[in-house]
Formats: C-alpha cells, sequence, structure tokens
C-alpha cells in the first residue's frame, strides 16, 4: 500500500474526499432549513432566557428568504458535494486504470483551492442575491469565469494523464469523465454568455424563448452530464471493485456511453412543454427523452448484472449496498423523466412538486448514494485502514434509503394533488379551488419532506463522524495499517 502511495497522487484524492463529504453535510443541512421555512413559515423558536425570537423566513432578514438559499442549497449540493466527488474519483480512477501518477500534481492543487474559492465565492454572494437567476447558473460572471478556468484546468490534467498512460486500452470510466468534462466546458460557457455592467451585475446575451431554450440545454445537461455521466463513471469503476467481479457487459458499456451521449444534449426543450417554444421543439425534446430509457436502463441493468452469481455480498457489504441502490433510483429515475417530458403528463406535472420529487430521487438516491458508496471504498484505501464502524455505515444507508423514500414519497402526492387541483373545474367553468386552498393542502407533505430530508441529513453527519475518526486513527497509528488491510482484504 505503501508504495502504491508513492506511485499515485493520492494527497490530492484524500482532500477532495473528505471535503466532499464535509459539503454533503452542509448542503443536505441547508436543504432541510429551507424545507422547514415552506413547512413552518412562521416557526418561531424561543431561546429561555435570552428575550431572542428566530423567525424563518423573516421577510426583514432576506438573506435566509426560501429565494436566496434555494439556489445557495442546490450549488452547495450540485458543485460542492457533487464537484468534489467528481474530482476526487476522476483523479482516483484516471491514475488507477492507466498505471500512473496525475500529468500535474501542481494543476491538480489548483483545481483543489481554484474549486473551493468558487464555493466560497457563492456562498458569500448567493445569499446577498446576487444572481445571474438562471437555474443551476446563479453565479455572477466573475465566478462563472473562475469556474471555467478551474475546470479547464481539471478537464486538461484528467486528458495529459490519460495521454501518458502505461495501458493502451482507455476504461469506460474515462470515457464517462471526459464526456462529462467537455461537455460541461461547452455548455456553461455557451450559457453564461452576457455582458458585465458592473462586478456583480450582468444581462445575458440572449434574451427571451432564446435565453430560455439556452438555459434549459445547460439546465438539463448539467443533469445528463454532470450528475449523470460523470457518476456512471464512478459507478463503472466502484461498482466491479466493491465486487470484486468483471463489468457484466463490457460492450453494453460502450453502448451505453455513446446513446447517453448523443441523446442527453437535444432534452432541454421538454422543460419548456406549453410555452412559447416553439411546438415542434418540445415535442422533439418528448420523443428523444422517451427514447433515452434504454440506453439508461442499459447501464442500470448493466450495474445490477455485474452481482450476478454474487448477490450474497448484499448482506454484509454495506458499501456495495449503497452502490447497488443507487442504481435502482437511476433506473428509477431515467423511467420517470422521460414520461414526465410526454405532453400528456407534463400537463399534469409541470411546476409541481412532481418534478421536486424527481429532482430528489435522482440527487438523493442516485447521486449521492453512489458518491457516499464510492467514498467509503476509497478512504478505506486511501488511508490503508479498514473504515472505524461498520455498523455505522449500516445505520448510515437506512437513513439515506429511509430519507429519500420518505422525501420523494411525499413530493409526488404532493405534486400530483397540485396538478389536479389547479386544472379542477366545477359545472359553471370555474376554477374548483383557489391557490391559497392547494397551498393549504400541501402542509402535511411539506412538514413530512423536510422530516425525511432530515433523516438524510442526519446519516450524512454519522458519515462525516465515521469518516473523520477512521481518518485520524489511520493518521494516527500507521503501523496498524498492514494488519488492518490484510484482514479486510483490501
Amino acid at each position: 500500500m505503501q508504495a502504491e502511495q508513492e506511485k499515485y497522487s493520492f494527497e490530492i484524492v484524500k482532500w477532495f474526499s473528505y471535503m466532499a463529504v464535509v459539503y454533503l453535510v452542509m448542503g443536505t443541512g441547508l436543504g432541510v432549513y429551507i424545507a422547514s421555512e415552506l413547512a413552518w413559515p412562521l416557526l418561531y423558536i424561543h431561546i429561555p432566557f435570552f428575550d431572542v425570537n428566530f423567525v424563518f423566513g423573516n421577510p426583514e432578514n432576506p438573506y435566509t428568504s426560501f429565494g436566496r438559499l434555494r439556489s445557495l442549497h442546490t450549488n452547495t449540493v450540485i458543485f460542492a458535494f457533487g464537484g468534489s466527488t467528481l474530482m476526487a474519483t476522476a483523479y482516483y480512477i484516471v491514475q488507477r486504470t492507466s498505471g500512473v501518477r496525475l500529468w500535474s500534481d501542481k494543476l491538480a492543487w489548483f483545481t483543489f483551492w481554484g474549486w473551493n474559492l468558487v464555493i466560497i465565492g457563492f456562498a458569500i454572494t448567493l445569499p446577498m442575491g446576487l444572481t445571474q437567476s438562471k437555474e443551476y447558473a446563479e453565479m455572477e460572471w466573475p465566478l462563472d469565469i473562475l469556474l471555467a478556468v478551474v475546470w479547464l484546468a481539471y478537464t486538461f490534467n484528467f486528458v495529459m494523464t490519460l495521454s501518458i498512460r502505461k495501458v493502451s486500452h482507455i476504461y469506460v470510466a474515462n470515457w464517462f469523465f471526459m464526456a462529462m468534462m467537455v461537455m460541461i466546458t461547452y455548455l456553461h460557457v455557451v450559457n453564461s454568455l452576457a455582458i458585465p455592467v458592473s462586478f456583480w451585475k450582468s444581462y445575458s446575451i440572449f434574451s427571451g424563448v432564446q435565453d430560455a431554450m439556452i438555459q434549459w440545454w445547460w439546465g438539463h445537461n448539467a443533469v445528463g452530464f454532470f450528475l449523470t455521466a460523470g457518476f456512471l463513471g464512478i459507478m463503472y469503476y466502484f461498482v466491479p471493485k466493491q465486487a470484486n467481479r468483471p463489468v457484466y457487459s463490457y460492450r453494453l458499456s460502450v453502448v451505453h456511453f455513446w446513446g447517453l451521449t448523443f441523446g442527453y444534449v437535444w432534452l432541454g426543450a421538454h422543460h419548456l412543454q406549453y410555452t412559447a417554444l416553439p411546438d415542434w421543439t418540445g415535442s422533439l425534446g418528448a420523443a428523444i427523452s422517451l427514447a433515452m430509457i434504454i440506453p439508461s436502463w442499459g447501464g442500470a441493468i448493466n450495474g445490477m448484472f455485474t452481482l450476478s452469481g454474487a448477490w450474497d455480498k448484499l448482506r454484509t457489504d454495506y458499501i456495495l449496498r449503497f452502490l447497488i441502490v443507487s442504481l435502482a433510483f437511476y433506473a428509477m429515475s431515467t423511467f420517470e423523466g422521460p414520461i414526465m417530458a410526454s405532453k400528456t403528463v407534463n400537463a399534469l406535472s409541470h411546476y409541481t412538486d412532481w418534478t421536486i420529487g424527481h429532482v430528489h430521487a435522482g440527487a438523493l438516491g442516485w447521486v449521492a448514494m453512489v458518491s457516499i458508496g464510492a467514498i467509503y471504498h476509497m478512504v478505506e484505501r486511501l488511508w490503508g485502514t479498514t473504515i472505524w464502524s461498520v455498523k455505522l455505515v449500516n445505520l448510515h444507508f437506512w437513513m439515506a434509503t429511509i430519507g429519500t423514500a420518505v422525501y420523494i414519497t411525499a413530493m409526488w402526492v404532493s405534486g400530483i394533488m397540485q396538478g389536479l387541483m389547479w386544472r379542477a373545474y366545477d359545472d359553471y367553468g370555474n376554477l374548483a379551488y383557489t391557490f391559497v386552498e392547494s397551498v393549504a393542502q400541501m402542509h402535511p407533505y411539506y412538514a413530512m419532506r423536510a422530516t425525511g430530508g432530515l433523516i438524510f441529513f442526519l446519516g450524512a453527519v454519522v458519515m462525516l463522524f465515521n469518516v473523520t475518526v477512521t481518518i485520524r486513527k489511520a493518521v494516527a497509528n500507521p503501523s496498524a495499517k498492514t494488519a488492518a488491510l490484510a484482514n479486510a482484504n483490501i
């Protein structure tokens, strides 16, 4: 193990991996807070012996309002947690599958500190209301430029590492990472094209429906490439490694890759059904969305079938449970998404909580769970030890699974109820319900959502504690590493 540590650039992977866990706690904690704002807008917490009343969503304190904190939440979980996970795993996988160190350690450290500077930047600016008001692209132009520079450095280092590899073959996980890196660069730059009018204010060069189309071309592909392709790269490496079995079908993984890479770029229009966008564009987006079920399920089946003949491993291997359950959520989300893209279902589901449920089925069930499994796997190998408490990993698994299930179930029910109430008419052709009546009906489901999110958040806290203790013990007692590794067969 010591020789491996010297052979590869693992120090940067360690820092990204640990910060990913920290950002998971921060992002989910923020999510619980804003979910509570919606469930209990006037919740007062009285602090004994102090004449203080803390109000969720106090209009006199805009910095903690839902509108500002929601964008901070999404950026924290996507860019801080998701981005750190992607950088940790990409740098880890490309070295292990290429048999070489990173092309440039200095460039890798630049990506770490640059990426965290981006995170600090949006953590300050978004609560202040400094935003472009574009979903998943809220950062203003100085941070957009910094993000692009850091991302290009990350991409260049990855590609150059592949160029000096000692094996002829480029493993499929690296293809998924490269697709993500190239497309996110292109998408981010085009969508963020703007004319600055001050240091923290700019206006998009696009306008009207063109701006909306460009935004959702980016927005859906942030999901398709950043949150799907990159994490499929994680899946294709860590599931076989944790299961200690080869990928079920390498040929299917190649078909899966090209199907997703070609198909995803066309899907953005399905977000703009029944708008000023030309009808044919929305129809095209819906049609290709439905076709995307095939390659998506191909990937999910490929990952699950990797366990063929070894399903008994799930009884004892909780890290593998995270990875496999993530594939189940991936399959479910990639079936649900195309169905919601169809015009008939979209008429009911759009602008409702059903969409929120769908997003979090993918975010919590797929992205977070495959990330958590990968990080647990890496922690043992990066620090040459075994996880401090397997029982806590088991506890975390059940908290994450139950929390996700409660959250998305609440949003599904709430969303369908919203859609039905909004389009209900009485015998005279008038709306059967006022908007306020629909809001009142949402309360129990919003409370349920906050509860589900809280369970997931507490699971993330358990993970942070477990990983921190594991690392501290490994650093404090390095002599125990060899024995631990022998017992764990790492």
